[in-house]
C-alpha cells in the first residue's frame, strides 16, 4: 500500500465568475521511503500540492488517500492530529521562533503530540543530534547561520519521527555552500534512515539528491520518473 496516493486531484479557486485552475487531473503514488523532487516553475501548480498533501489544505475534486485512509474521511481535528503526528515540514522562511533556543524550538511540534512532558528534551535532543546541531542547542535562532536554521528546521521536522517529511525550497534562503550541506543531510535521511522526503523545488542541485522527479506545469503532470544516476538527475529535468 502507497504511503500518499494522489487520484486525479484538481483545485480551483472561485473568483467571482472566472475560476482559477491550479491543479487538473493530477494522479500519482508515493510509497514509504521514497525520496521525491516535484519540480516546476513559478505558478505551476507546486506549492498547491504540497498544501493539499500536507493536510494544509483541500483539494477541490479527485481523492487523495495519505497512510491508506481518505482525506475526506478525516474531520479538521483529526486532520490537524495526523498532520503533526505524522508529517514533518520544513519551510524556505525557516518559521522559527527568533529569541528563543534552538532546543525550544524544537520541542515546539510535542506541545500538541500528547506525549508526556517528561520525554521532549530527550527526544528533541535526539533531532538536534541528528542535524549535527548539538553545539548550538541552547543559542537563540537568531544567532544562527542560515544554514543553521535550517539544521535546527529540519530537526523540529523530525522530532516527532513523523512518516513524511515535506521541504518546501528549503534551499532557498542559503548561499549554494549551506543549500548543498542542506540537501546532504536530507539525502542521508533518507539513505540511512529510511524518512520519506518530498521536496519541492524549482533548483536543478537541489532535485538531483532525489530518486523520482515529478515534473508539473500549468497544473497537471507533464513527467514522472525514477533517476536511476542521482549525478545525471538534470537530464530528467525539462
Amino acid at each position: 500500500m502507497a504511503l500518499i496516493e494522489a487520484k486525479n486531484l484538481k483545485k480551483a479557486y472561485c473568483e467571482e465568475e472566472n475560476p482559477t485552475i491550479a491543479l487538473e487531473n493530477v494522479s500519482f503514488n508515493i510509497e514509504s521511503g521514497e525520496f521525491v523532487a516535484i519540480m516546476g516553475p513559478s505558478g505551476s501548480g507546486k506549492s498547491t500540492l504540497l498544501h493539499i498533501l500536507g493536510f494544509l489544505d483541500r483539494q477541490s475534486d479527485g481523492q487523495y488517500f495519505f497512510d491508506g485512509k481518505q482525506i475526506d474521511e478525516y474531520s479538521d481535528a483529526e486532520l490537524a492530529h495526523v498532520r503533526n503526528k505524522k508529517m514533518g515540514f520544513i519551510f524556505q522562511a525557516f518559521n522559527l521562533l527568533p529569541r528563543t533556543s534552538v532546543l525550544e524550538n524544537v520541542k515546539l511540534p510535542l506541545l500538541y503530540s500528547g506525549i508526556h512532558k517528561k520525554n521532549w528534551d530527550k527526544m528533541a535532543l535526539e533531532a538536534i543530534k541528528a542535524v549535527g546541531l548539538e553545539h548550538r542547542q541552547n543559542h537563540e535562532t537568531s544567532q544562527l547561520s542560515g544554514g543553521e536554521k535550517q539544521r535546527a528546521a529540519i530537526a523540529r521536522a523530525l522530532v516527532n519521527r513523523p512518516l513524511v517529511i515535506f521541504a518546501d525550497e528549503p534551499t532557498g534562503n542559503l548561499d549554494s555552500k549551506s543549500g548543498q550541506t542542506v540537501m546532504s543531510l536530507l539525502q542521508e535521511l533518507n539513505d540511512k534512515h529510511g524518512h520519506t522526503i518530498i521536496l519541492i523545488t524549482h533548483e536543478t542541485y537541489t532535485a538531483e539528491h532525489a530518486e523520482r522527479i515529478i515534473f508539473v506545469r500549468d497544473g497537471q503532470v507533464e513527467s514522472d520518473k525514477k533517476v536511476i544516476n542521482r549525478l545525471t538527475a538534470d537530464k530528467f529535468i525539462k
